[in-house]
């Protein structure tokens, strides 16, 4: 037989022995390193999750620790919130009531005018031509009424004297009453006149300020045409703003004994109240797309602070609850059968008590039912409680 089998079996054997001999030798370390571990594991998380069976035994036992506030007796006012936009009380497009060109202007863009102060005026020469003209027809006719009025009377006695007939006399007062009607029109062709010749003369028909002018000198305007300029009335002033449907039974209750809700406006941030007014009336039907209603507040606006179309946050005085149980808003919690609040017992235990909840205003609300004056409520820290837990106050 040949000596190479022999040999190759030698290196095999020996190849086998040396992978044994070096998996012995590796073994001890993967032990060292597994105990390295779970040592670097035990060391990480026992300060957090680790504790003795007795201190968290303990430690659940703990009262949770709360805030409290005590229900009380007394009055709520009730203010209802609303946006709103400022609405003049009258704005007027100033129009010409005759044709002509513009002779004069006397006002400034954005001045405040009287009712009556001077605005433009229109050429009044054709106008005063007219009168005139108007003026001589009525003389004329006056003169030959009252020649017509003297042959009357003439005709009349020579009637009476068998003179002339009955039938000149007829036709003679057929004349006067002919006269009489042309100076009835002649009288109405100068009143017209003059009145034309006044229009000449354009004034503020209301207090208010000016806007930005749209004629200019020499221009030529018509009757009904373009507005000159367009004066809108800024005192007194209105806030039109909507209300939900169900604050509507509170406002006519006022309204309807007499009493107009005390309305206050605060710029867009809802943080400076602008100026106080009153509700001054409301629409006749509900808006069906919004279930609102539109209200009007009027104010006297002495500052002019409040600008026509500006937008502003409306709060409107609706009522006072008397004598009413007040209770932080804070202390309301809400569940799957509605408001509760966590009533904290003499003992310490705090019990959750449904509630029925009335009209909210700020950090304070009214309930109507459930909970009486004197009574301690969780206001901070209920979101850790269960009902019937004990609990440590805080503050005490």
């Amino acid at each position: 037989m040949s000596a190479e089998p022999t040999i190759g079996a030698s290196i095999r054997a020996a190849e086998r022995q040396g992978g044994r001999v070096s998996g012995i030798r590796r073994a001890p370390l993967l032990w060292a390193g597994g105990v390295v571990a779970l040592a670097a594991l035990a060391f990480v998380f026992r300060p957090w999750g680790w504790t003795k069976p007795g201190v968290s035994a303990g430690k659940a036992a703990e009262p949770a620790p709360v805030g409290v506030a005590v229900a009380v007796k007394g009055d709520l006012d009730v203010t209802l919130k609303a946006l709103g936009t400022v609405t003049p009380l009258s704005t007027v497009p100033v129009k010409t009531q005759i044709s002509g060109r513009i002779t004069r202007i006397g006002f400034e863009e954005g001045q405040m005018v009287k009712e009556g102060d001077f605005l433009a005026e229109i050429d009044p020469r054709p106008y005063r031509h007219a009168l005139r003209q108007a003026q001589g027809q009525l003389i004329r006719d006056k003169a030959l009424l009252d020649n017509a009025r003297l042959d009357l009377e003439r005709y009349r006695r020579l009637v009476g004297q068998n003179s002339i007939s009955r039938q000149q006399l007829d036709t003679q007062a057929s004349l006067v009453r002919q006269y009489e009607g042309a100076v009835e029109i002649d009288e109405a062709n100068v009143e017209n006149a003059e009145l034309n010749l006044e229009y000449c003369r354009i004034v503020a028909p209301v207090a208010g300020r000016v806007g930005l002018r749209q004629i200019d000198l020499g221009n030529y305007v018509q009757a009904g045409g373009e507005s000159l300029v367009v004066l809108t009335r800024l005192q007194p002033i209105a806030v039109v703003f909507p209300l939900a449907e169900d604050h509507l039974p509170r406002i006519m209750k006022a309204l309807r004994a007499g009493v107009k809700p005390n309305v206050t406006i605060y710029d867009r941030s809802g943080r400076e109240a602008i100026t106080h007014g009153e509700i001054a009336g409301l629409d006749s039907q509900i808006d069906p797309t919004t279930g609102t209603v539109k209200l009007k507040a009027q104010f006297g606006n002495a500052d002019l602070a409040l600008f026509p179309n500006q937008f502003v946050n409306v709060r409107v005085a609706a009522e006072t609850l008397r004598d009413a149980i007040v209770v932080p808003t804070a202390a309301v919690q809400y569940g799957p059968k509605g408001p509760f609040a966590y009533v904290v017992s003499a003992d310490g235990a705090a019990f959750a008590r449904p509630i029925e909840l009335g009209p909210g205003q700020g950090e304070k609300t009214v309930a109507l039912s459930g909970l009486s004056a004197g009574e301690r409520l969780v206001v901070a820290g209920a979101d850790r409680l269960r009902d019937g837990a004990k609990v440590k106050v805080l503050d005490e």
